[in-house]
């Protein structure tokens, strides 16, 4: 069985959780603890604060103000990284941090100029990137116009400020694009988990439909026959209730087999299984050659997809048809686009389909066995009788041409139950 994983495993090997919220108090830590190393860039303005450069009241201003601008960054990155407040909310703190970053660079100096680069970066991780792209420059220009302020850095404040300032904005928007793409890409990782654990579970219910519906109705009929014969043939009935068993033990088997998922049936051993139901449900069956023997179109994908197909189209003609004589026929077909295809035909004499009758769980499980390959399904009313026609369809391999030419191949046409394409195999025996 396929192994399917539901819960995304990228969180251990990604300690910062890039794109994710975090889900415990250690994980909140770790992330708050990287958001605060980039603390350590306002050092030239603490150095200023406890330097003698400074007057007591240059000092408190300068401390007030600084500690208003870490509790703003903070506030405005730790909202967003927790729950993402509405963009309207997030305009406040950024408009904060640019007024104390003009305030505190005009009146302590110009190494405050650091605080704008803050300010462009917060801007950019919490507006979205059509309004961060116009905030980013804006904040430059703002700083580049508080720097002019001091002649003494004219010469280099340009690269040491106002470059960093707006490469690392927009930067942290390429970063943001990134936790973006992380968080749609995990999106549609756990969304195809989602699916296969839903295919994985589509394919158990078919292979189940399939193997215990088979099963289960040659077990009834075998019951039912071996009632009958009880008072007057106990000797037959003690057979039938032997065949009773050996089924019993092989649908436990198949069942255990397509639970792990190794089954592969075979034409050849449904082919068996075909007879001894229809012979129990006292059905006259007629078979093509082509079915006793190898037949070189098939793969092993496409051999079981018919092998499928035979086992439901049985089942339902001992079920529900109330027939008295089923044909079995495999044909290679070419559709008008030149595809070729193998083809089993089952038809029966029976009731034929119910006038506006859907499709049951089997039909429609067969229909995805053969899509699965390739292939189709076509079902109907059989051609010339009252009875039910399935044919089920699977692309044919090519076979490697001979030295002596093409393999011959009968080129008669049997009689066509509801197909549209030219069979290329001989009519089956009746």
């Amino acid at each position: 069985m396929r192994q399917v994983q539901t819960k995304s495993a990228a969180d251990d090997r990604n300690p910062v959780l890039i794109g994710q919220r975090p889900r415990s108090r250690r994980q909140a830590l770790g992330k708050s603890m990287w958001v605060g190393v980039w603390l350590l860039y306002l050092a030239g303005p603490v150095a200023e604060l406890t330097s003698h450069a400074f007057t007591t009241a240059q000092r408190v201003w300068g401390a007030v103000g600084l500690t208003l601008f870490v509790l703003a960054y903070l506030v405005l990155i730790l909202r967003h990284m927790w729950q993402k407040p509405p963009v309207s909310l997030r305009y406040a703190p950024l408009g904060v941090m640019l007024a104390l970053s003009v305030a505190l660079t005009w009146t302590l100096g110009y190494s405050w100029l650091v605080l704008f680069i803050f300010t462009s970066v917060a801007s950019a991780v919490v507006l979205p990137w059509q309004r961060s792209r116009w905030a980013i420059p804006f904040i430059t220009v703002v700083l580049i116009a508080i720097g002019a302020h001091y002649p003494e850095i004219r010469n280099y404040y340009l690269f040491a400020y106002a470059l960093p300032a707006l490469g690392s904005g927009f930067v942290m928007i390429g970063v943001q694009n990134l936790v973006r793409t992380t968080q749609e890409l995990r999106v549609a990782r756990e969304e195809v988990a989602r699916l296969a654990a839903n295919e994985e579970r589509l394919r158990l219910a078919r292979d189940l439909h399939d193997l215990l519906g088979h099963s289960l109705s040659l077990i009834t009929l075998k019951s039912e026959l071996a009632g009958r014969m009880l008072p007057d043939r106990p000797e037959d009935a003690a057979r039938q209730v032997a065949d009773i068993e050996q089924v019993s033990r092989q649908a436990l088997v198949d069942v255990r087999e397509a639970v792990t998922g190794y089954r592969r049936p075979r034409l050849a051993v449904e082919l068996a299984g075909a007879r001894a139901a229809l012979r129990t449900a006292d059905i006259a069956l007629t078979v093509d050659p082509s079915l006793e023997g190898e037949f070189h179109g098939l793969t092993a994908d496409t051999e079981g997809a018919l092998a499928w197909a035979l086992r439901e189209a049985v089942t339902n003609v001992v079920r529900h048809s109330g027939a008295r004589r089923c044909d079995l026929l495999l044909t290679e077909e070419r559709e008008a686009d030149g595809r070729r295809y193998v083809c089993l035909v089952v038809t029966d004499d029976g009731e034929g389909p119910l006038r506006g009758q859907h499709d049951g769980n089997g039909l429609t499980g067969l229909r995805e066995r053969l899509a699965l390959t390739d292939g189709h399904l076509q079902t109907g009313q059989a051609t010339g009788t009252r009875g039910f026609a399935l044919r089920a369809y699977v692309p044919a391999t090519i076979p490697a041409a001979s030295p002596d030419g093409p393999s011959p191949v009968p080129d008669t046409s049997p009689e066509p139950v509801n197909g549209p394409a030219q069979a290329r195999s001989a009519p089956p025996v009746r």
